[in-house]
């Protein structure tokens, strides 16, 4: 059985025998996916421009600088599987607001290392718990067993993904 979507967009789903070969959106895994990342990122991405005046790319690259200290471009690429340039945009906005700092690499003249600012810890210590209050707030219909399955399966998908990137 698959979900299709009823009549027009906004009336929900319904059941209904698949058609062989037949792509179906709304039962589409990635699909799926990609609507509930946009949903839940456009909530909070909100939040934090309304009230703070920063971009998810922003959020997120204060966020890794807070958990792991000092990286370079190219480990927040990494880390957050983010694109180079929207790190680097990131980057500019927030240092144009002396969230982080940028110094050289030490051993790569290439490369510059982010820091975050003062300022930019005092931000992620405000926004932190206002964070976490809507994750708690997102998952407050899951019990906790099926938000650590959801977890790991969210974690498996990515390695799937990963691992087809890779032999594509």
């Amino acid at each position: 059985m698959t979900l299709v979507r009823q009549g027009s967009p906004g009336q929900g789903l319904r059941s209904s025998e698949p058609e062989a070969g037949r792509l179906e959106l709304d039962a589409y895994l990635p699909y799926r996916l990609s609507v509930a990342s946009n949903a839940v990122s456009g909530l909070i991405a909100r939040a934090y421009q309304d009230r703070f005046g920063l971009t998810v790319p922003q959020w997120r690259l204060i966020c890794v600088l807070a958990e792991d200290g000092d990286l370079t471009q190219g480990q927040i690429v990494a880390r957050t599987v983010m694109d180079k340039v929207a790190i680097s945009r990131a980057a500019q906005g927030l240092l144009g607001r002396d969230l982080v700092r940028r110094a050289a690499h030490h051993a790569d003249g290439r490369s510059h290392v982010l820091t975050l600012s003062p300022q930019g810890a005092r931000l992620y210590a405000e926004i932190a718990p206002m964070a976490l209050a809507y994750e708690q707030a997102l998952i407050a219909g899951l019990s906790p067993g099926e938000v650590e399955h959801l977890k790991r399966l969210l974690l498996a998908l990515q390695a799937a993904a990963t691992a087809l990137a890779q032999t594509a």
